[in-house]
């Protein structure tokens, strides 16, 4: 378990991304159930996950909300269960994706995703940016969703896809509870040093795409390491398994978000929280 803020979750979550493609939306709402119904108390949204006609591309069909999917399913809301959204990108119906800059078009998206849960306050909220070369500060930003912490529509708040230096410059204006950044075994590896200093500062480190790696949004990878099948073997584990285990044995601060629409790989991806990696295991997967 971590604490989150002031909310204790499991570190195995569940990211709510993949549950829009999902052709049948009565399924994608009891995995979601089911997930929660199994211990997971942390989910992972935005209001710019959606999938029109399940192609995520704009005109193909009616849009499905993630954020919406998650309202039907689970609300009213456990007390214990903690919804965390992003700012930054969204999605308009009429012209795709596009990327919220100033307080005005944040605070917008902010109440877009409390009428789409349906909550009064969101638990945590991302702000998400696209990194750019030389210094992008991300002060005014972030000094927005300060302002609407303070206003009680925000209980805690978090960034994703940023740097050390974003960090140091959010935690000047307001607590940090967590950094949501791209990471797997074989990924983004330069951020091990981040994630240790997350760890030195108390700051939760949420690694999206740990199952997926390189191929992002196409979903999990298939192309394994001999020394990823050799523990999976000796496990009678899969490997998205054992990545998910890696994982988790990156730092006690560190917490899991796989997604998926299918109900087996839930189960796995459930069971792999309480996997144990010995050290020689961990030395040979890097």
């Amino acid at each position: 378990m971590w604490i989150l803020g002031d909310r204790t979750v499991n570190r195995m979550g569940f990211g709510s991304m993949r549950i829009t493609a999902n052709p049948d939306r009565e399924l994608a709402i009891s995995v979601l159930r089911w997930a929660v119904e199994l211990g997971v108390n942390h989910i992972d949204t935005a209001a710019f996950y959606v999938s029109p006609g399940g192609t995520l591309q704009v005109g193909t069909g009616p849009v499905r909300y993630a954020t919406e999917l998650i309202r039907v399913a689970l609300a009213p809301y456990a007390d214990d269960l903690v919804v965390a959204t992003k700012v930054g990108p969204g999605y308009d119906p009429s012209t795709g994706f596009y990327e919220a800059t100033t307080p005005a078009q944040l605070r917008s998206q902010v109440e877009e995703n409390l009428r789409r849960l349906g909550r009064d306050y969101l638990d945590v909220v991302n702000l998400r940016i696209v990194k750019r070369p030389g210094r992008d500060s991300i002060a005014e930003r972030f000094g927005a969703l300060a302002r609407l912490r303070d206003a009680g529509l925000i209980r805690h708040l978090r960034l994703s896809n940023v740097r050390p230096d974003h960090l140091d410059e959010a935690q000047a204006i307001a607590p940090v509870v967590c950094v949501q950044n791209s990471y797997a075994l074989d990924r983004h590896r330069t951020d091990d040093k981040f994630l240790r200093i997350c760890g030195e500062r108390g700051v939760a480190f949420v690694p999206f795409f740990a199952i997926a790696g390189a191929r992002r949004e196409a979903g999990a990878i298939t192309d394994h390491s001999e020394a990823v099948h050799a523990v999976a073997l000796a496990h009678g584990a899969t490997p998205h398994q054992i990545r998910l285990a890696w994982t988790l044995h990156r730092g006690p601060h560190v917490l899991a978000i796989p997604g998926t629409g299918n109900s087996n790989h839930l189960m796995q991806n459930i069971a792999a929280g309480a996997m144990k990696l010995s050290a020689d295991e961990l030395a040979s997967l890097g």
